[in-house]
């Protein structure tokens, strides 16, 4: 069973609670980069920096617990690697993309078990899932209360925690503190949004309250590589290039909710924040993820700002790797182009790679992973036309 140790006591209480409504921010229609970690002491001219730095005593209850329990796990030897070892450093350019090199960790870690031209498959208990996980990579656990609030466990027996959610370690982590959310873990969902999940993963995002804690999702074709419901999160200090990309403004929808298009930026996407509360916001992206699922459309999501903006990043690298119309040159690199990658943080294997990094190349490969103008203005129209048929928006 995943949870072995029956240990019960409660850690102090952490609650995911839900917010009074607040105004939405008035925005205009298009909005420069935004650098809100002004005291990131960052060169940006390819200059080294340490992954695990972080602000120390000035965390949230939630990121404190989480960062010591991650902290315990690798004084235990339980990580493929050394995230504290591996370099990683700032393009310089434009868009400041940052390239972290973990050689060989595609042969590390746990195989991808499923085909990649479906979004939606069935979950199949044979292959690897994270019930199968060591109790030891276990973190935590927590359940909803009747007062819209979670309570973290250490271990629990599993007749308490059927329906809970964890979060684990990453066994090959790409950033400190690099976790997987499990919402309902022992109910053996399948990698599929829905409502639901979504909000847990925006209740995590809201608590950890600091900018450099993300929460990731991605889809299966988008580079999931286990077929059993998960999100992924890490923290890292410094601004993706994703969240200082230009905007333009789409449309707002009747809850307040306002939705953008990245503009000069090398994958095409989507941006949405706003309304009248964080489930306003979690309810209008995770429809819009299930209409893509719904329909086969490979997608990723980045959750930012403690889930006061979603990014939402369609792609096509899988495919065009099915139809073999991906690049050789991006193939023999072996990049992945999940959420992070499409956010711009660049794990690579080979030094090589990691040595002649360069902002021209980085953007070449992820306009091969995004879809192009015409198709992404198609799938816009589509998104938006299916928003308009939705309830009380």
């Amino acid at each position: 069973m995943l949870v072995a140790a029956l240990q019960t006591q409660l850690v102090p209480s952490l609650s995911l609670v839900v917010p009074a409504p607040a105004a939405s921010r008035a925005r205009q229609n298009r909005t420069s980069r935004r650098r809100f970690f002004a005291e990131t002491k960052l060169t940006m001219d390819g200059t080294s920096f340490d992954l695990t730095e972080h602000e120390g005593s000035n965390l949230s209850p939630f990121l404190r617990k989480l960062f010591n329990e991650w902290d315990d796990r690798k004084m235990r030897g339980l990580f493929h690697h050394d995230i504290s070892s591996c370099e990683t450093k700032v393009l310089p350019g434009e868009y400041n993309f940052v390239a972290t090199l973990i050689e060989g960790r595609d042969q590390k870690k746990r195989p991808t078990e499923f085909t990649m031209n479906q979004v939606l498959q069935p979950f199949v208990s044979e292959k690897f899932n994270f019930t199968k996980v060591s109790p030891l990579e276990v973190i935590f656990r927590f359940n909803e209360t009747e007062k819209d609030s979670a309570q973290y466990f250490d271990g629990v027996p599993d007749t308490v925690s059927a329906s809970s959610s964890a979060i684990l370690i990453n066994v090959s982590p790409i950033g400190y503190c690099h976790v997987l959310l499990t919402p309902k873990i022992q109910d053996c969902l399948q990698q599929r949004i829905d409502q639901e999940s979504f909000l847990i993963a925006m209740y995590v995002a809201r608590e950890a309250r600091n900018p450099f804690f993300r929460v990731g999702y991605n889809s299966l074709g988008g580079f999931a590589t286990i077929n059993h419901l998960h999100f992924q999160a890490y923290y890292l200090k410094v601004q993706y290039p994703v969240e200082k990309a230009t905007t333009e403004k789409l449309t707002s929808l009747g809850n307040g909710v306002s939705i953008f298009h990245l503009v000069d930026y090398p994958v095409n996407g989507f941006l949405f924040e706003g309304g009248a509360s964080l489930e306003d916001l979690s309810y209008v992206v995770s429809k819009v993820c299930i209409f893509l699922q719904e329909n086969n459309r490979p997608f990723n999501v980045l959750i930012s700002e403690s889930g006061k903006r979603v990014f939402l990043l369609p792609q096509c690298y899988a495919e065009k790797q099915l139809l073999g119309k991906a690049s050789q040159e991006f193939l023999d690199m072996r990049i992945n182009p999940a959420i992070w990658e499409l956010s711009g943080h660049l794990v690579l294997k080979r030094r090589k790679d990691y040595d002649e990094a360069s902002e021209a190349n980085i953007c070449r490969f992820l306009v091969e992973a995004a879809l192009s103008e015409t198709e992404f203005q198609e799938l816009n129209r589509c998104v938006l036309d299916f928003l308009t048929k939705l309830p009380w928006l």
